[in-house]
């Protein structure tokens, strides 16, 4: 893979991430007159009908044994990876949700060993995801004076983030097919709403199209549901396609690094001396785990250019 195409992988993941690390604002806000399930619906909706008039032309599978694939992802990365995590978080705190979840890189590594027989990650990805971690776990530890353990939500959380995982592989063998990637993510949508519908009743759902009267409302549904979910998901799904599953999947390291500086801009929270360290434990954590890619790539490089050479 060239440079410049490499280049454009990490610009969509990085885009991905600075958007993802501050829906939390408006997710707090919401939470005031939408519960979490109304929150996930009505953006997913959005998200759907926008990429329909994006590019209203269906996607033709080559084989119908492929739609399996789609509807997996549309399970794991949509329902269940939302709706675990917001479950998790009326189980136990935020901070420890935000750790949990960031483990997803791991799992993506090694469901890819598994699943898409890649390549066994180097030591450079495990000193990167355990200085991440660290770096993690100051940043949302740091108002804290000590870790609450909460057996039933702190599961929830693993789970979220093993979804998150899944949805990355499944990702990663549809656009093998060579399929377009915003059809693809539509498709994605598609199913992640059908597994949700079931969950509505159970879950306290209300129409109440009221509430979007209000400025604040809307326009963060739109900002979720447009960009956090129509826009990040093709660029997620464009990423994964430039760099792979697992090299993707690291830049979640960088959403609570972003969660940190968003509430210092806009909520004028401190970011005190553990968060600091943490942001650089993480950044260096993130660093890691690229390094060796980047000197793959270099290498495959080098060899290209000595074939031709040679020729």
């Amino acid at each position: 893979m060239s440079d410049k195409k490499a280049l454009a992988g990490h610009l969509a993941a990085l885009f991905c991430i600075l958007v993802w690390g501050t829906t939390f604002i408006s997710t707090k806000v919401l939470l005031r007159d939408f519960n979490p399930i109304e929150i996930l619906f009505f953006r997913f909706i959005l998200g759907f009908a926008a990429l329909w008039l994006a590019c209203p032309r269906m996607l033709k599978l080559t084989e119908k044994k492929q739609e399996w694939l789609f509807a997996g992802a549309g399970l794991a990365g949509v329902t269940l990876y939302f709706l675990l995590e917001n479950i998790a978080l009326t189980q136990t705190f935020a901070s420890n949700v935000g750790v949990i979840v960031a483990v997803s890189p791991f799992f993506t590594a090694l469901l890819s060993l598994w699943l898409l027989k890649a390549e066994k990650p180097g030591l450079n990805f495990f000193l990167g995801f355990a200085a991440a971690i660290v770096g993690i776990g100051l940043i949302s530890f740091s108002g804290s004076t000590e870790l609450h353990l909460n057996p039933l939500g702190d599961l929830l959380a693993v789970l979220a983030g093993l979804a998150w995982s899944f949805y990355s592989i499944f990702t990663r063998k549809i656009l093998a097919f060579g399929y377009n990637s915003l059809q693809v993510t539509r498709r994605c949508f598609f199913y992640g709403l059908v597994f949700m519908l079931p969950c509505l009743p159970l879950m306290d759902f209300h129409w109440g199209v009221g509430r979007f009267g209000a400025f604040v409302n809307w326009s963060n549904i739109v900002f979720l549901g447009l960009g956090a979910s129509a826009m990040c998901f093709v660029a997620w799904t464009f990423a994964i396609k430039r760099l792979g599953a697992v090299q993707s999947s690291v830049y979640i390291y960088l959403v609570p690094v972003v969660t940190v500086i968003t509430a210092a801009l806009i909520l004028r929270e401190k970011i005190t001396w553990m968060a600091g360290l943490g942001t650089a434990l993480t950044l260096a954590g993130l660093i890691l785990s690229e390094m060796r890619q980047f000197g793959v790539r270099k290498k495959a490089e080098s060899l290209r250019l000595q074939s031709r050479n040679k020729a």
